[in-house]
């Protein structure tokens, strides 16, 4: 449990397992964990000012300007999760975008997964989904019961076209192209971290390891401003 108020963002391509990895983040530490992702496909399915402008570009194949990214993120910063702990995944993914947060916010550390390309490919290109559900199998580590079927409707189950090894290859050359400048930026302020491994298992060891460091270091800070008061 964080004492201080904690705001950290993880980084990592698609695939890298920042999903697991926050999940685990957010359990463990008592945090919320909020992709951009999914607040924005909640904020399109709500109809919000701002969803319908957002469904505008995705529907025509275009990426979300980065003015409107930062009012939904903020909006939700600044309101739900004022004077709370939490991570954010999936924002800033531009350098615009991570100034508009550091105007903001002062963040706590970037948490950036490394994970070797070709894992990511052989990962995801076994990965199945349940379209109705959105539940989600893996050939190797989490099997359906009967192959090609939904456990709990025993429907068929699908490949998103975002799972395709080719589609993958190609989502892997466009985060590191978009990536590159943020994560220089967030090094050069001394507030990013790198983990390096194949699997979740192996890196999330070493990130509960430092986020518990870093949290015992804020608190000793804290207990000291108290002391000297």
């Amino acid at each position: 449990m964080i004492s201080r108020v904690f705001r950290g963002v993880i980084m990592g391509p698609p695939g890298s397992g920042k999903g697991t990895i926050s999940s685990r983040i957010a359990q463990s530490f008592a945090l919320t964990h909020l992709s951009s992702g999914d607040l924005l496909r909640a904020q399109i399915q709500e109809g919000t000012f701002a969803g319908v402008q957002a469904s505008q570009y995705i529907e025509r194949g275009e990426l979300v300007p980065d003015d409107l990214v930062v009012q939904l993120i903020l909006a939700e910063l600044h309101s739900s999760l004022k004077n709370k702990n939490w991570l954010l995944d999936g924002f800033p993914s531009t350098v615009s975008q991570a100034k508009a947060l550091q105007k903001n916010f002062s963040l706590s550390c970037v948490l950036n997964l490394n994970v070797p390309d070709d894992i990511i490919i052989e990962r995801v290109k076994d990965r199945w989904v349940h379209a109705q559900s959105g539940r989600t199998y893996h050939i190797q580590f989490k099997p359906p019961k009967v192959p090609g079927f939904d456990d709990v409707t025993g429907e068929p189950l699908i490949q998103r076209q975002d799972d395709r090894p080719e589609t993958v290859q190609n989502r892997l050359r466009n985060y590191k192209k978009q990536s590159v400048a943020v994560l220089e930026f967030y090094k050069e302020r001394g507030l990013l971290q790198e983990f390096t491994g194949k699997e979740s298992d192996e890196i999330w060891p070493r990130v509960q390891a430092y986020l518990s460091s870093l949290i015992d270091r804020k608190q000793d800070r804290s207990v000291e401003r108290l002391e000297l008061t």
